[in-house]
């Protein structure tokens, strides 16, 4: 079989796929909907996201971290990235999509926040934490697919923080144990639960049930506002950005149905759930249609959206990638992660992002 065919390379990418899939299932579940072309600079994104998380997560000093990550950015933005599997993998999917370092600046920024155990007092400065921490994901997601305009990348910046605020709510209790409040501070005040009570002894109690049912609705509120912004995609992309979305959304309604109790245990989707999502996102998705009465964004979003195409990347520059055709660049990827996956077995494992 020639080396660059389409079939060769698939089976390849579902491969790859396959190997990332120990960090996020539901990244998995979903990518396998995307059209070639988007899923390696989407394995190629997931894949820096997350060794930049464990970076910053390991421990020491945290501010040294953060600053290795910012030097490690300036290198694939200069089209020279370090000699590491991730850098090089980002730098590629940086020039052939003209990534603006907008998005990953602000990621970083999120994770300065997360090591600064930052509490959040209001419902809208926690829509600014996970703007940066998945609102940004959502955006690149939505800028490598090929759309961005301001309206498009906030319905996807929208369903990434949607995304995020079902995260805290199921990881309420794991939170608090690792000394962590997402939640707002001004419902815990409502509900009469103090930090000082969640961090020393995490109940599920009915007042904190309260606040989690509150989060999950802010949520799917969300959910429900960002998928009009799935019919703007794509054809190709939109089952599995539906997918994605569908599947987060479920591990809401799961975690209503075990009694919003998300500190004694952690809500999980079933693989035979989560398929018939994937069936159902890619039925649906050719009926989703453009809402002609747009909500105005979320604000803590606007930064993302309405400068985004003042930080694009300047490729007159020296680069260290050569012009390749579509197969060959596909191929490419696949065998840095490959290699990644190598360098992995002997080590730790994959952790997994918020």
């Amino acid at each position: 079989m020639p080396p660059h065919s389409a079939e060769y390379n698939t089976q390849d990418l579902q491969a790859c796929v396959a190997m990332m899939k120990g960090g996020s299932k539901t990244f998995f579940a979903a990518s396998r909907l995307l059209p070639m072309r988007v899923r390696a600079a989407a394995i190629a994104l997931y894949a820096f996201c997350r060794v930049a998380d464990d970076l910053v997560d390991q421990g020491g000093d945290a501010r040294a971290n953060l600053s290795i990550l910012q030097q490690r950015l300036d290198l694939i933005y200069a089209g020279t990235p370090s000699d590491v599997v991730e850098d090089h993998a980002l730098a590629l999917v940086v020039q052939h999509h003209q990534l603006p370092r907008l998005f990953l600046d602000a990621l970083v920024e999120g994770f300065e926040w997360d090591t600064q155990a930052r509490q959040y007092h209001s419902l809208e400065q926690l829509h600014g934490y996970a703007a940066r921490v998945a609102g940004t994901v959502g955006a690149m997601m939505c800028w490598i697919m090929g759309r961005q305009s301001s309206a498009t990348l906030a319905r996807a910046c929208e369903l990434g923080v949607a995304m995020q605020l079902t995260n805290i709510a199921r990881d309420v209790g794991e939170d608090a144990r690792n000394g962590r409040i997402y939640l707002p501070l001004d419902w815990l005040a409502e509900a009469g639960v103090t930090p000082g009570q969640l961090l020393q002894q995490p109940q599920a109690s009915p007042a904190l049930k309260d606040v989690v049912r509150r989060l999950l609705d802010e949520a799917d509120r969300l959910y429900k506002q960002s998928y009009a912004g799935i019919a703007e995609l794509p054809a190709d992309c939109r089952a599995a950005i539906l997918a994605a979305g569908l599947i987060y959304a479920e591990i809401g309604h799961q975690l209503r149905k075990d009694g919003l109790d998300s500190v004694s245990h952690r809500t999980v989707v079933s693989t035979r759930r989560k398929l018939l999502l994937l069936v159902s996102a890619w039925t649906q998705a050719g009926w989703i249609y453009v809402d002609p009465d747009p909500h105005p964004p979320l604000e803590a979003i606007e930064f993302l959206t309405q400068h985004s195409k003042d930080h694009l990347v300047d490729s007159a520059g020296d680069s260290r990638f050569p012009h390749r055709a579509v197969p060959q660049r596909i191929e490419w990827v696949l065998g840095l992660f490959e290699r990644l996956e190598n360098e992995r077995r002997g080590k730790r494992p994959a952790t997994q992002l918020r």
